[in-house]
C-alpha cells in the first residue's frame, strides 16, 4: 500500500485535510458498508450537487481548490474531479487526475465560436483505487443539465468505469476522446494553462475573463 500513499496526500489544491471536506465525506458515507459504495455516494454527491458550469474563473490554482468548490457548489470538469479527488482521500480511497483532450459534438455555437471549435484540450476526471484496480469516473455534468439537454447522464455502480457517453439520448454523437493526456496525483496547472493557450490562443484567459464578467451583468 507505499505506492498508494501519494494517493492519500492532501495537496494545496486537493486538500482532503480541510475540515468541511472531511465532514462532508464522513457524512455522504456513514451509512456506507464497503469501499465502492463509499465511491458511489461521493461520485453522484459531485456529479449532481456541484452545478456543472464552465464559466468560472480558472486561470489560477487557487479557483481549483476543492474546498473552494465544495463552498461555491458549482465549476467545471476540472474544478469537480478535484473535490472528488480530495472526498476519496478523506475516506482513504487513493485518487489521482486524469487529463484528456476531448470533442464535443454538442458544444452550444455561442460557445464553440467563441473557443473556435469543439475541441475541449483539457478535460478532467478521476481515477479511484477500487478493489485493487483503477477505476474511471467523470462526474461532470449534472442530472439536471443532462435532462435539460437530452444528454446520457453518467452512472457509476462504485466498481466500473464511468466516463462521458460517446452518444446522448437521441443517438447523436456527444463526446470523443481524442488525446490522453495522463494521470496525476496532484492539479497539472501548468500544463492545463499552456493546453488551453496553444488551443485557444495565447488571449484565452482574457476572453475568458470578459465573458464571465458580461454573463454576470446580464444576469
Amino acid at each position: 500500500m507505499e505506492a498508494m500513499e501519494r494517493y492519500l496526500r492532501a495537496t494545496p489544491i486537493i486538500d482532503s485535510d480541510n475540515r468541511a471536506i472531511r465532514e462532508k465525506a464522513r457524512d455522504l458515507t456513514e451509512a456506507c458498508d464497503t469501499i465502492p459504495d463509499k465511491a458511489r455516494s461521493l461520485f453522484y454527491f459531485v456529479r449532481d450537487d456541484i452545478k456543472y458550469n464552465i464559466y468560472v474563473p480558472s486561470d489560477r490554482p487557487e479557483y481549483y481548490i476543492a474546498s473552494r468548490i465544495l463552498a461555491l457548489k458549482e465549476g467545471f470538469c476540472v474544478q469537480k474531479a478535484v473535490l472528488l479527488a480530495a472526498l476519496a482521500r478523506a475516506m482513504e480511497i487513493p485518487s489521482r487526475l486524469h487529463l484528456a483532450a476531448i470533442r464535443n459534438h454538442l458544444v452550444p455555437d455561442k460557445l464553440k465560436g467563441f473557443m473556435g471549435g469543439n475541441i475541449f484540450p483539457t478535460h478532467g476526471y478521476d481515477e479511484l483505487y477500487i478493489e485493487g484496480k483503477w477505476v474511471k469516473v467523470a462526474p461532470t455534468f449534472d442530472l439536471q443539465m443532462c435532462r435539460q439537454n437530452r444528454l446520457v447522464p453518467v452512472e457509476f455502480d462504485g466498481k466500473h468505469d464511468a466516463v462521458l457517453p460517446v452518444y446522448n439520448l437521441d443517438g447523436k454523437p456527444h463526446i470523443e476522446y481524442v488525446e490522453d493526456r495522463g494521470s496525476y496525483e496532484d492539479l497539472p496547472f501548468e500544463k492545463i494553462r499552456d493546453w488551453r493557450i496553444e488551443t485557444f490562443g495565447p488571449d484565452f484567459f482574457d476572453r475568458m475573463r470578459q465573458l464571465i464578467e458580461d454573463r454576470k451583468t446580464k444576469g
